[in-house]
């Protein structure tokens, strides 16, 4: 049962952590990118200094042969002038410089190495941002739209279809009242043409409209015959 306790509340933890995260996720990125961009500032730091240092012992060794070859010419004087003291002397400071050049070079050799590695590294971690940056105007966007269409709320919505609804109601009572308004003319026009005509025939004006009751009667007696 503790187990399962324990299970549990880890289990909790993790999606608590997990949901800010998510929740958080847009700014948790935009400072990951601040930081990764201050520690690249940093690296490019460290290879101008390592320049700076291989720069330096370039000179260093460049001296050191200026140097040589003067001790070297001189060391050669000294041997024609038969200066044995001096030849000696000179051929002994000659091997320290030499030692000392030999080291110049290794450590040139040595810092040249570590700037081509750190361009590199400085190289790929730049395109690493660039794209990283690029994404995250993308995630910006995306976010920045998410909220315009979370400003229209659902009562919006609602209100625009019933009044939709509404229109469309009085549409179509506009439309029967208009085809009422077309019938009762129709009608109107049909009742006066009959009254007309029922006028004209009272006066004996064309065959009446209607048959008279001594017709009648007399069409009535003929049958009987």
């Amino acid at each position: 049962m503790f187990k399962m306790m324990t299970t549990l509340i880890r289990g909790r933890s993790h999606d608590v952590t997990e949901a800010f995260g998510d929740a958080n996720a847009l700014s948790i990125l935009r400072q990951q990118l601040r930081d990764a961009a201050d520690g690249l500032q940093g690296a490019k730091r460290s290879v101008a200094v390592v320049m700076a240092y291989a720069e330096r012992e370039r000179k260093s060794a460049a001296k050191l042969d200026t140097q040589l070859a003067d001790l070297e010419t001189r060391a050669l004087d000294a041997i024609r002038k038969e200066r044995e003291d001096l030849a000696v002397e000179a051929a002994s400071a000659i091997a320290d410089l030499e030692a000392e050049r030999k080291a110049s070079q290794t450590s040139i050799t040595h810092y040249d190495g570590e700037i081509r590695r750190l361009r590199e590294q400085v190289s790929l971690a730049e395109q690493r941002l660039r794209t990283l940056q690029r994404g995250k105007q993308i995630a910006d966007a995306s976010q920045r739209t998410q909220k315009l269409r979370g400003t229209m709320p659902d009562g919006v919505i609602a209100s625009l279809k019933e009044a939709e609804a509404t229109l469309e109601r009085l549409q179509s009572r506009q439309t029967h009242a208009e085809d009422v308004e077309i019938a009762m003319v129709e009608l109107t026009s049909s009742s006066s043409a009959e009254a007309t005509s029922a006028r004209l025939a009272a006066a004996g004006c064309g065959a009446p409209l209607r048959s008279e009751a001594a017709d009648v009667l007399a069409r009535l007696r003929a049958k009987t015959e």
